[in-house]
Order: C-alpha cells, then structure tokens, then sequence
C-alpha cells in the first residue's frame, strides 16, 4: 500500500511539474501533423487558427501561439461565415521555407478551399519566425465540382515534381499537379483524378446513410484524408475511411494501399485498386479507442512513425494524440507495431 501510495505522489508531482513548464502529454488533438526541426518536434493540428504544439520527445507537448490570429480574408470571402476554425494542415519543408497547406469548409458542404502560408522557421523564439500567408491554392464549389477541397497532403514525384492530394467524400480522394513553387495548381480544375474512392464503381452514385454529419451531396462516399509516403520503390496512400467526429460513435479506421507511380493505381495487398473501393486495413478502432483515423506519416530518427487521432473510451470520446511506429514486412506492407 505504501509502495502504491508512493508511486501516486510521484506520478502526482511529476504532472504538475510538466503543467509548471506548460507541458502536457495527454493531448486533445485532431486531424495531427509532424515535422522536426533541430531537436524539437512540431505539431500542427485542426483548430483555431490552426493548433501548434511542440515537444523535445514527443511525449511531453507544449501548446505554441496558433498560426493565424484572425482569419485570411480570402477565406472569409471563399466561406462565409467563416470563424478562422481550420482544418487538417499539412506541413512539408522545401527550399528554405516551411509549408503549410490548411483547408477552411462549411461543415457537410464542399463550400472550401485550400490555402497556403509559409516561414522559415517553425521556433517562436526566432526572429525569422513569421507566418506569410499566400493565399488560396484550389476552390470547391457546390453543384459545379464533384469533390471537396479539403484535407490537402504535398508529395513530390521521383524528379521532385509537387502534387497535392485531397478531399472527402463526394468523388473521393483527389490528386493535382502543382506549380514549381508550389503556389498554384495545374491544368484542369474542374475534371480531377480520383485516386481512391468507397464507391465499387467510379460513375456509381450511392444512396447517403443515415448519419447526421454525412454532407448531403457526397453519395455516401465515407473516405477523407490522404497522405501520400514515400519509402524504398513504392508511394503509400494511407486514408481514413468510415465516420470521424462523433465522439464515441466514430467508426474511423485507416486504409493503406501502393502504387509504383505518384498518380497511381494505387493497390492494396489483395490487388484490388482504391479508386474502386480498395484498401488494405491497417487500423480500426477498439474497446479503448473508438474510432482512428486522419493520419500523417513521418520519419523521424531512422524510424517511422504514424501519428493521428483516436476517439478516448475512457474520456468521453475525446479526440486525443497517438503515436504510433511502422514497421514492414518482406513484401514492404505495413503495419503497426504493437506497445
């Protein structure tokens, strides 16, 4: 009873010297991101401005000022009503610069977009350390394009061209060339290529379920989140599939397949494409976690690390970080390796 009584006070002392330093290691997050710069990791989240934390070991997070204080103006003018809560960053680091691509929507709508803001470094405390915002990369528009400008992801091809993936529901999963700075999309943006759908047959339009968040045009079409990694001769498009958002009711779960070439096919282990309802299942929710999903993929250290939310079964479905390392097998699938 002493030895119990013992560890509590340390466990105790312990998190209120972590709240001392502003630290936290139990973490509300959704839709995660990570990058490391020097000997700091930095994570970008959906949220207020776009959420930031920063950790030394990515255990122990510390909450960094939001990347936009007020809203883009351009972003209040492509949404209105628009409240400056942004959606699914994604950060990648390129020619002296980071960028960052955000998605601001209408919830259930494809009323969104896409944008953009750079800086040259991720440390508050450095005085290059500036958010400059560029603007709006892509637009959706209800009753003109099938799909959804959201959740953005940035790849580079094999001679370093950019494209971006995105979207949710709708048409499924879409995938664009970029400019060479990044800046701007290329080509037609009205007729995108799908790159992984839900739907069995690509000109199928299924009937919406019965789910109170389903956007009401999307056909049912239950997949979102993109992120395109690259490791040995293969991309690897994770995806979330199924409902996020609901606390403990979200049924969120993560798909992978691959492909040879940036534009796909993408394959899962059985062959089976992910424009037509394919995709290896990598992780499902549980009695702990209801509902996983929107991950990102990242390399940290000679490892590799999937990092993305799970809905808390012991907190009331709260969406909470997790960090999770890769490993893969002799075909070069992978998996997730177990605590």
């Amino acid at each position: 009873m002493k030895k119990q009584i013992l560890m509590l006070f340390i466990y105790l002392v312990s998190s209120l010297a972590l709240r001392g330093q502003g630290l936290e290691t139990d973490i509300s997050v959704h839709d995660p991101v990570m990058i490391k710069e020097g000997n700091r990791y930095y994570l970008f989240c959906t949220g207020r401005g776009i959420a930031v934390w920063s950790s030394a070991d990515m255990k122990n997070w510390k909450k960094e000022k939001q990347v936009f204080e007020e809203a883009p103006p351009w972003a209040v003018a492509a949404v209105p009503g628009f409240k400056n809560h942004i959606w699914a960053p994604d950060i990648s680091f390129w020619n002296g610069q980071y960028y960052l691509y955000y998605s601001i929507s209408a919830f259930g709508k494809n009323t969104s977009a896409i944008g953009l803001a750079v800086n040259r470094t991720l440390d508050p405390e450095s005085p290059d350390y500036k958010w400059t915002d560029k603007g709006k990369v892509i637009q959706s528009y209800p009753g003109i394009t099938n799909w959804n400008a959201i959740d953005p992801n940035l790849i580079t091809d094999k001679k370093n061209n950019p494209y971006l993936s995105f979207g949710s529901f709708w048409d499924g999963l879409k995938l664009i060339r970029l400019s060479d700075d990044r800046l701007k999309v290329l080509g037609d943006t009205i007729n995108l290529q799908t790159i992984a759908s839900r739907k069995t047959n690509p000109r199928q339009q299924a009937n919406p379920p019965a789910v109170d968040n389903n956007p009401p045009d999307a056909g049912g079409n239950a997949i979102e989140a993109p992120f395109i990694f690259k490791k040995n001769q293969y991309y690897y498009l994770f995806a979330s599939i199924d409902y996020c958002c609901k606390g403990s009711n979200s049924t969120y779960k993560m798909i992978v397949g691959r492909s040879g070439k940036v534009s796909g096919p993408y394959l899962d282990k059985e062959g089976r494409d992910m424009k037509t309802a394919g995709g290896t299942l990598l992780m499902a929710g549980n009695d702990e976690w209801h509902g996983v999903g929107h991950n990102a993929v990242c390399h940290f250290d000679g490892a590799d690390y999937l990092i993305y939310h799970g809905y808390d079964a012991k907190d009331n479905g709260r969406p909470k970080l997790q960090i999770k390392t890769l490993q893969w097998d002799k075909q070069g699938w992978p998996s997730v390796q177990s605590k």
